[in-house]
């Protein structure tokens, strides 16, 4: 409630909720849709590339829908705090984001894909919010497993920007970083595939209607 008459800010680590050295719940075993498993180790020849666009229940829907997807979960992601739990996430006092970890088979579907789905599935030049979900949690954020990766998502959101700017909108406020160092917490078991569960759930998903002009990859890219 204390967010709501100021503007988002991201804390401190000196700021930032301790958090806990276990988390205060388990997470299920399998997807819901897919039936997969939702934490690893992953088969081999699997990749995994983290995403934050906003409410993570319709964020993930948009993933585990994509072919070429092994499985899929939702969780806090670059902040600070250990364990977090949703609530305090969305105190703003533990810097995380609320974020979709995507497990993909690169045959099937490749990293520059995943990155047009995620670009076009949201409006990256909020900030702090995603349409009328307000808060730091919210943020848009890329966090790559790889220079291969990072090079890509650094040069996908050259191309986006620059249609977007022909097309009225702001700066892009997403942050690239690399996922070492910034710990994926899987969020609470309620969370997981919330919309194949609640199929009438709210979903602040929502794109700017601008395509993202970056290639399709093949699987001999």
């Amino acid at each position: 409630m204390f967010l709501t008459h100021r503007t988002p800010q991201l804390p401190t680590r000196e700021e930032a909720l301790r958090g806990r050295p276990t988390p205060e719940f388990t997470v299920p075993e399998r997807h819901t849709v897919l039936g997969n498993p939702l934490t690893g180790p992953y088969p081999k020849g699997l990749e995994v590339a983290d995403f934050a666009l906003g409410c993570f229940w319709g964020a993930e829907r948009k993933f585990w829908q994509t072919e070429g997807v092994w499985t899929t979960l939702v969780g806090y992601q670059g902040g600070y705090t250990e364990n977090p739990s949703y609530d305090e996430t969305c105190s703003g006092l533990t810097g995380h984001t609320e974020a979709v970890r995507v497990v993909f088979d690169p045959k099937v579907v490749g990293y520059a894909d995943l990155l047009k789905l995620f670009w076009e599935s949201h409006n990256p030049t909020q900030g702090f919010r995603q349409g009328n979900d307000v808060g730091t949690q919210y943020r848009s954020a890329l966090y790559t497993h790889s220079p291969e990766q990072a090079e890509a998502a650094q040069a996908s959101r050259e191309a986006y920007q620059q249609v977007l700017t022909g097309a009225g909108f702001k700066e892009i406020t997403t942050e690239i970083l690399p996922a070492q160092g910034r710990t994926f917490w899987p969020a609470e078991g309620y969370h997981q595939q919330y919309l194949d569960r609640n199929i009438n759930g709210y979903c602040g998903i929502g794109g700017t209607g601008v395509s993202c002009p970056i290639g399709v990859a093949t699987a001999e890219d």
